[in-house]
């Protein structure tokens, strides 16, 4: 029982995976003071890139990621766009929400609140995943300020653990990751999120790890995951103004190709494209040619 309990507590240490340190983390991965901000009561991380008069283009990135994933396409539309992206609230180097609220309701308050901030009155929305699902819903309750909504593997219609109308299980393994997340887990659970596995490099591998271990990170996607309620998209999305473009990779393992049918079928203005032999992170996995397709649709 003694060896038991020893190996038991030898395993508990070694899988034990503790915050690290924001100034070290902010230190490496933002670019100076000027990159966060105060909006609507919390301390936002955000890159504002390209002339202020520029057509403005926001930027929302998916569950676990970060401003970071869109760093090719930030750097090509800067020249012509004002190109800005912030990390979600619970989601790289922005910690927690202090109200506890993580609805979809408050992600759409703080979109308004930093476009109000930075003076952008009207702009393209592009949203990956769950970001994607955060910028159809403001483009149905806010058409006046969305040019353009560029959805990347939108997320928003019920699948296996997400009902409508009824806020997601949230496990025990999950709940775990608020002490443990050694990172060989973390990079085996994000792979299936590529096509091509070898994307999975190590440098994206440690900034993935490293900003979940931001103070206060993992605690806020559990509760984040625990106030999901989605609602019928249909009705919603048949409200939609706005130009739309879609842009799914056809092995996408996350959020599968044949949801974008549903979205074509509800959204009035709506497009596809497909990129073959990509997964569920297109603007990483195939940034130049995801990118081409989203210029191209920016130049209409």
């Amino acid at each position: 029982m003694a060896t038991i309990l020893l190996l038991l507590a030898l395993a508990a240490a070694w899988l034990w995976t503790p915050d690290k340190d924001r100034a070290d983390l902010e230190a490496r991965y933002a670019r100076g003071p000027a990159d966060f901000v105060t909006v609507a009561g919390i301390r936002l991380h955000v890159r504002d890139d390209g002339p202020k008069d520029a057509p403005a283009v926001l930027l929302l990135h998916g569950f676990g990621a970060s401003l970071h994933t869109w760093e090719p396409w930030a750097q090509a539309l800067a020249p012509r766009h004002r190109v800005i992206r912030f990390d979600l609230p619970a989601s790289g180097l922005t910690g927690p929400d202090p109200s506890g609220d993580y609805s979809d309701e408050r992600s759409m308050q703080l979109v308004a609140a930093l476009m109000d901030a930075r003076g952008v009155a009207r702009a393209t929305l592009v949203g990956h995943s769950m970001g994607g699902r955060i910028a159809w819903r403001f483009a149905a309750a806010q058409p006046q300020r969305v040019e353009r909504l560029v959805l990347l593997a939108p997320d928003g219609f019920a699948s296996p653990g997400f009902e409508y109308g009824k806020p997601p299980e949230v496990g025990a393994g999950v709940e775990l990751m608020r002490h443990v997340l050694p990172r060989p887990l973390l990079t085996m659970s994000l792979k299936p999120a590529y096509a091509d596995p070898a994307q999975m490099t190590d440098e994206r591998a440690t900034r993935y790890h490293d900003l979940l271990l931001a103070p206060g990170v993992r605690a806020g996607l559990i509760d984040r995951m625990r106030q999901v309620v989605l609602r019928d998209p249909v009705p919603i999305l048949k409200t939609i103004t706005a130009p739309t473009l879609l842009i799914w990779g056809d092995r996408d393992a996350m959020v599968p190709l044949a949801n974008a049918q549903d979205y074509l079928q509800a959204l009035p203005r709506s497009r596809l494209v497909t990129l073959p032999g990509v997964g569920h992170l297109p603007q990483e996995e195939a940034a130049a040619t995801a990118l081409a397709a989203l210029q191209a649709f920016l130049a209409e």
